[in-house]
């Protein structure tokens, strides 16, 4: 098994005002040639975006785009058709193959929104761009990992799909608790990112906001010291 462990004080970093951002691979500003990317995975961006603002349209093309409002609401609009408000507890994908442009701002006047934005490249170019959305509230129960995100025809009922052999997992864990994660590619890794509380994993310690990429396993395990909520993306590691 091959782990690092990235803490969360040693993400990029930028505050733009309206924007304050942590970059969990080189994005932007920030560069580190040691931390590009975690397999097919380019791109986890935990972002704090002022009340009343947010990114103009800009471009996208062949990347699977994943978008986690962790507080508050981001209100999409793009080029093919798609205006929609995504709130906590949804989970958004767009896959912008051949080309899409789209904006996204905080449609709330007052409050902080915190997003995840992530990036997964592509297993096919130039597709027809596609989004989708999908509220999994009420199936985050305590002590359950859910499985939001996958490819397409995946065998998860619920989850969204991308066009990539990745699968994306929520779940709120309480203190005590503990799970096995068995990996689904034969060539994949996970990366972990402890959104909430304290965890051991493949015998790891983490806290809020720290990660963890793991590969050559088939399965490792996860426990939790203090009440938490965790995300994990499984990706092809080439």
């Amino acid at each position: 098994m091959k782990k690092t462990v990235y803490p969360a004080d040693k993400r990029g970093k930028a505050d733009f005002g309206w924007l304050n951002a942590r970059y969990s691979f080189s994005f932007a500003n920030y560069f580190n040639p040691n931390n590009v990317h975690f397999g097919l995975l380019r791109v986890l961006n935990d972002d704090l975006v002022k009340g009343g603002m947010g990114f103009g349209t800009h471009p996208h093309q062949n990347m699977e785009i994943i978008s986690i409002p962790l507080e508050g609401a981001i209100a999409h609009k793009d080029s093919i058709g798609n205006a929609s408000t995504i709130e906590t507890g949804e989970v958004q994908v767009m896959s912008a193959g051949t080309g899409v442009e789209h904006s996204e701002f905080n449609p709330n006047s007052t409050e902080t929104l915190n997003l995840l934005q992530i990036w997964i490249f592509s297993e096919k170019e130039n597709v027809k761009p596609r989004y989708d959305q999908r509220n999994f509230a009420e199936l985050l129960t305590p002590n359950k990992l859910v499985t939001v995100v996958g490819p397409e025809g995946n065998d998860f009922e619920n989850a969204l799909w991308i066009h990539q052999q990745a699968y994306l997992s929520l779940g709120n864990f309480d203190e005590g608790t503990n799970f096995d994660y068995t990996l689904k590619g034969k060539n994949s890794g996970v990366y972990v990112f402890l959104i909430e509380g304290e965890a051991n994993i493949a015998d790891e310690e983490l806290s809020k906001r720290d990660a963890m990429g793991i590969s050559g396993t088939t399965s490792f395990a996860v426990s939790f010291s203090k009440n938490s909520k965790i995300l994990l993306i499984e990706v092809p590691m080439e």
